[in-house]
This record gives C-alpha cells, sequence and structure tokens, in this order.
C-alpha cells in the first residue's frame, strides 16, 4: 500500500481476525504436539510395571517408585529455585535500566485556572475561599499639589534669587 491510502476499517478488522484465527489454530497445533511429546517421554522412560508376583515384590516395586518420585521432586525444586533466581535477577536489571535511562517527567501543560477555581480544586466543594485580591486592597486617594502660581508667577525673581545664590557660593 501506498502512504497515501489508508486501508479501510472493515479491511482491517477482517485481516485483524484472520490473523486471530491463524494463531489460534497455531496455539491448538502446539498444545496437542506438547500431549504428544509428553505419551511418547512417558512411554519411553516409564515402562508400564510388572505387576505379577507376590506382595515382597510389589513392595521393593513401590519403594522403586517413591525413590524415583523423591528423586524428581528434588530436582523440580532445585530447577523451580534457580528459575526464581533469575527472574529475580531479570526484575533487578530491568529496575537498574530504568534507574540508569532516568525517568522523563512529561512536559507540563500550562492551564489557565483562577485561583478561585484552582483552591477549590485543591480543597474540595466544600470548601469556598474567596480570592478576591482586589477587594483586599485599601483604597489609596490620590493628592493633587497645589501649588501656588504666585511663586510661579514671576520667573524673574527666580532667575535673579539663584544668580545671587551663585555669587555666594562663587565668592567663598
Amino acid at each position: 500500500m501506498s502512504e497515501g491510502k489508508k486501508m479501510t476499517s472493515s479491511r482491517r478488522h477482517h485481516l485483524k481476525s484472520l490473523m486471530l484465527q491463524i494463531a489460534a489454530g497455531w496455539l491448538e497445533q502446539e498444545k496437542k504436539d506438547a500431549i504428544v511429546a509428553k505419551e511418547a517421554y512417558i512411554a519411553e522412560n516409564c515402562p508400564a510395571p510388572d505387576l505379577s508376583g507376590d506382595s515382597a515384590a510389589l513392595m521393593e516395586i513401590c519403594k522403586k517408585l517413591h525413590h524415583a518420585i523423591d528423586k524428581i521432586d528434588e530436582e523440580r525444586y532445585d530447577t523451580a529455585a534457580k528459575v526464581e533466581k533469575v527472574d529475580k535477577e531479570i526484575q533487578d536489571l530491568k529496575l537498574k535500566v530504568i534507574e540508569l535511562a532516568g525517568v522523563k517527567k512529561p512536559a507540563l501543560k500550562k492551564v489557565r485556572m483562577s485561583a478561585d477555581a484552582m483552591l477549590k480544586a485543591l480543597l474540595g466543594s466544600k470548601h469556598t475561599v474567596n480570592m478576591d485580591l482586589r477587594a483586599n486592597l485599601k483604597q489609596v486617594k490620590k493628592e493633587t499639589k497645589e501649588e501656588s502660581t504666585e511663586a510661579v508667577g514671576d520667573w524673574r525673581k527666580n532667575i535673579e534669587d539663584k544668580a545671587d545664590r551663585k555669587k555666594m557660593f562663587e565668592s567663598s
């Protein structure tokens, strides 16, 4: 298929169901093969016991069977312990790999939320806290400076006063 064309959902569903049917068939075949292999192994390694004879011979056969069962149980226990140990090592190594790679934190998304909504989300709907910060501010009235117009009125007088000050500094 080319990159531009997409598969229809019905076609995709059909192909998926076919793959699942084939996989199910394979699983059934594997189960049948395992049963056949088990029966062949038992027939080869465990011949049918000869039960003809007196009770002493039967007791001897039972003792041999019990001894074989004990030996197999020991092997099974040892194998299970080895598997458990290896599984634990694998888990430890996986944890080390994760630690070495480092946990990547997802990028935080910017959320627009008022302070009231944030507190409500944190504290729950039972707590209603009003965070109207503007209401808590003090009202400040601007004081207007009223300058006397007389002082500003005659600018020549101000210049003469400043000239007198300058002379005073120069003379000293």
